[in-house]
């Protein structure tokens, strides 16, 4: 008899995502590195995307800021750096070898190869004065701790030259040294951001010298960051393995073969699931509500989401770059979405009405208060807007 694949409904996922993600109140964590820890990547390009996703997921929200800052700044447990798709991410320290070897190399070869390019163009100076720039950087950079571009600018001049980008185009534009080279670096595995200048929120940050760390091999490498987001995000198909690693498909076949992952039926076809995990999860039957974040690795972690999102809400709650926005989930799926207003009141709308009774609504509306109550006085704004985020605050 053949092997028979097991079919896995789409129930038994909302199930799962609630489990794993930890969004179910029974399963929230005790505190950032945990939550880290459990789903592998924070989408870290909105720096308020990191602390909404952790809040989301503690058991209690209120040491969500002065836990995270610890975790990022203080005990270096988390940090923030390019991984998949050359996106800005934030992930348990312990990873940043996998990341670098799994993800990084291959990027960091193709950014460095275009700033020399562009600087070529440009009349700039050569790949000799870049590398002395860089070390000279790198040097001022380990002595300072942190710094800004502009701090670093302050030891090492040479940063502030500027080379013009793609020149006669239409999107021609002037480059710092220090802008694009930081970037490399950062891609490279050489540097990290660091504390922000302002608060939580805010967009302007340090850099700092990368945790040291050794080279992997890049095929183990991908097998172990495969294999941990197999585990809080499988079932995942083909096209959400390759979408969310950024990878060849012939490199992520090579890691579910490596992990020794097993083939399921879902709705989209075939999926996989790490070797351990082809049992029924059961439903515990316990109800729960969750506000996320825009570019929350929930809502963001799978290419093929129509088993947790009506395709038919993407055009209110994506913006025109397929970034999602602020979201409101009831039982594993998305119903609808929220956004705090200038006075700190944070609203919500739902989207999917129908399938979503008393119950869902006042759970709902406990999770927006607490929410607001940890959130205070901070005004946190996505920084990509959505069409519904913008409408719930008055179009602002």
């Amino acid at each position: 008899m053949g092997d028979v694949r097991r079919y896995i409904v789409v129930g038994e996922r909302r199930v799962r995502l609630g489990l794993r993600q930890r969004l179910a109140g029974s399963v929230r964590s005790a505190g950032p590195e945990e939550v880290a820890d459990t789903l592998v990547a924070l989408h870290g390009s909105d720096p308020a995307t990191v602390f909404l996703a952790v809040g989301a997921r503690l058991a209690d929200a209120t040491r969500t800021v002065t836990e995270t800052e610890r975790a990022l700044y203080t005990d270096r447990t988390l940090v923030r750096m390019h991984g998949m798709r050359h996106t800005v991410f934030v992930f348990p320290t312990e990873l940043t070898p996998v990341v670098h070897a799994s993800t990084g190399l291959t990027v960091a070869a193709r950014e460095r190869a275009a700033l020399l390019k562009d600087m070529a163009a440009a009349g700039a100076p050569d790949a000799a004065w870049l590398k002395d720039v860089q070390e000279s950087a790198l040097t001022a950079l380990a002595r300072r701790g942190q710094a800004t571009a502009s701090e670093l600018a302050e030891d090492e001049p040479r940063l502030r030259e500027r080379f013009v980008y793609a020149a006669g185009k239409s999107y021609e534009g002037t480059h710092t040294v220090s802008t694009r080279l930081l970037r490399v670096l950062g891609v490279e595995g050489r540097v990290v951001r660091g504390r922000p200048l302002g608060s939580w929120t805010s967009s302007q940050f340090r850099w700092a010298l990368a945790p040291a760390h050794p080279e992997l091999d890049v095929a183990e490498a991908q097998a172990v960051l495969l294999g941990r987001w197999l585990a809080a995000c499988g079932p995942a198909t083909e096209a959400d393995l390759k979408w969310w690693t950024g990878w060849r498909v012939t490199e992520v076949r090579r890691a579910l073969a490596a992990i020794g992952a097993r083939a399921v039926t879902l709705d989209e076809g075939t999926g996989f699931v790490t070797a351990d995990d082809e049992e029924p999860v059961p439903d515990s039957g316990e109800p729960w509500a969750a506000l996320l974040p825009a570019l929350d690795p929930t809502a963001m972690g799978w290419r093929e989401r129509d088993w947790y999102l009506d395709p038919g809400m993407r055009s209110a709650l994506f913006d025109y770059s397929g970034n999602v926005g602020p979201t409101v989930w009831w039982n594993g799926r998305v119903v609808g979405g929220w956004a705090q207003r200038a006075d700190g009141e944070v609203v919500w709308r739902l989207l999917d009405k129908d399938g979503v009774g008393r119950e869902a609504e006042e759970r709902i509306h406990e999770e927006a208060a607490r929410l607001a109550g940890w959130l205070g006085d901070t005004r946190a704004t996505p920084r990509f807007r959505t069409p519904l985020e913008k409408e719930l605050v008055g179009g602002a």
